[in-house]
């Protein structure tokens, strides 16, 4: 097996004379292998460099990654704690910290907006369009941030990089990469434990859950969530709190726990503050309408006849930005029709969402789309 040590000796066996090569290799493979898009080239080149001198050590992905790219495993592994640490590249490390003093409430605050920009173009243009940008700010963020100095600035530094790590984490997801999605939710809630944020831990915490529930390990996603609000209890606002609760609830339906799920909506619906509170927070989009979609959603999953009645009424309420939100709803409604028999209902529902998962090339609601015609109910007719 190889190490990242050995990366030299390779390139050199294969008459690559130049890190430039190793990088473009690399970046194939991770097209090749649907891995998604890795740092800029000044990043992915101290990678290396610390990888082939031992300070860092290889992930799982960069372990896969290098596997493909020289067609022999790589091990996975910490770095060589023997290095002294005087090998650090210290004009690097000067330039690093240098950069990072620029921080301040206003280079927070673009942050910020630029992370509520790709929320937005995330809704209207799907993952697969806005992902690369958004982990490639992630990335930026990041960098300053574990090289800012303590104080206020790092700890909202800190805040934003959460939030933007559990939207790329989101959108890794929306393209069937549990794995990916999980890692950065990692990142989110590091920074979120750093910025003593209790709302931001909470919701990063919980989100991180719907990894689990891809992955059809709903018991999991259930003390996960369950987790976050418990710990949350008290300290976070009245919207975040119904949010966790239908997330509980969501998680609750899909293993089959009923009368749990039912009562966490209503839990939900209890908490969701009045719309004209103004209370309001950037990482979260919920309103009765939303609710209404969560709670049709649960019904569906559950099989309750009365879904059809919820997802209906939600349907028309539904801002038409959130395409990605409507194809999981028209799959809901589908299957809600199956479960009564209307299957003509049904097939127009999921043709519906089959345009509209498209549109946003939703790997994770097209899977969802294929599932339900293929088990859930097999009487539509593609």
């Amino acid at each position: 097996m190889m190490d990242a040590t050995d990366l030299p000796r390779l390139c050199e066996q294969r008459g690559w004379k130049h890190r430039a090569r190793l990088m473009l290799e690399l970046r194939a493979a991770a097209r090749r292998t649907n891995h998604g898009t890795l740092p800029e080239d000044d990043s992915l080149k101290r990678m290396i460099r610390e990888w082939i001198h031992g300070r860092r050590g290889l992930s799982i992905e960069y372990a896969d990654l290098f596997a493909e790219v020289f067609g022999m495993p790589f091990a996975v592994g910490k770095p060589n704690a023997a290095l002294p640490v005087a090998v650090i590249d210290g004009a690097d490390l000067s330039a690093r910290l240098s950069a990072a003093e620029a921080l301040d409430g206003s280079l927070v605050a673009l942050l910020e907006t630029q992370t509520d920009s790709f929320r937005a173009l995330d809704r209207q243009l799907g993952a697969s369009r806005i992902l690369q940008q958004t982990e490639a700010h992630v990335h930026q963020m990041t960098d300053l941030w574990r090289y800012a100095l303590p104080g206020p600035h790092r700890s909202a530094l800190a805040a934003a990089v959460a939030e933007a790590s559990a939207l790329a984490g989101w959108q890794a997801l929306d393209l069937g990469d549990p794995h990916k999605a999980w890692s950065l939710h990692e990142t989110a809630k590091s920074a979120a434990r750093e910025s003593q944020d209790s709302a931001i831990i909470a919701h990063v915490t919980a989100q991180q859950a719907y990894a689990l529930l891809d992955l059809d390990r709903p018991q999991n996603a259930v003390a996960l969530i369950q987790h976050a609000r418990t710990e949350a209890d008290g300290r976070i606002p009245a919207m975040l709190r119904s949010w966790l609760w239908a997330a509980e609830a969501e998680a609750l339906a899909a293993s089959g726990a009923a009368g749990p799920a039912q009562e966490a909506l209503d839990q939900a619906s209890r908490a969701l503050p009045d719309q004209h509170t103004g209370e309001s927070l950037p990482f979260l989009f919920l309103n009765d309408v939303h609710l209404a979609r969560w709670r049709g959603h649960c019904l569906a999953r559950l099989g309750k006849a009365e879904a059809v009645q919820e997802l209906t009424d939600a349907v028309n309420r539904l801002d038409p930005t959130f395409t990605r939100a409507a194809a999981g709803h028209r799959c809901d409604l589908a299957l809600a029709y199956s479960v009564r028999g209307q299957h003509e209902e049904a097939r127009a529902e999921a043709r519906t969402a089959e345009a509209l998962a498209t549109r946003a090339a939703s790997v994770r609601q097209r899977q969802r789309i294929a599932k339900l015609l293929t088990s859930g109910a097999r009487q539509l007719d593609h």
